[in-house]
């Protein structure tokens, strides 16, 4: 049986853990994270449907993410892929 992952409340205490042999830890409930570093300068404003907006925010409120972050995602991945 894999071990759970210790948790770390520190930068120091995860450079640690991510510095060991981590194959004996269960990861599989680990979720990728996305860093956003760049600075949000530009404004949008923009009308839609309520009905959309509320599918918006119940799709981000799963994510476990703001709704603004994940319009914000969806056209990242939009301009990405080229559609």
């Amino acid at each position: 049986m894999k071990r759970r992952l210790p948790v770390a409340r520190t930068d120091k205490q995860a450079a640690a853990i991510v510095r060991r042999d981590l194959s004996g830890y269960d990861l599989k409930s680990m979720t990728p994270v996305r860093f956003e570093f760049t600075r949000k300068d530009a404004r949008v404003n923009m009308r839609m449907p309520e009905a959309l907006l509320e599918a918006v925010k119940a799709h981000a409120d799963r994510a476990g993410i703001p709704y603004q972050r994940f319009i914000r995602q969806a056209l990242e991945r939009a301009i990405e892929t080229g559609r």
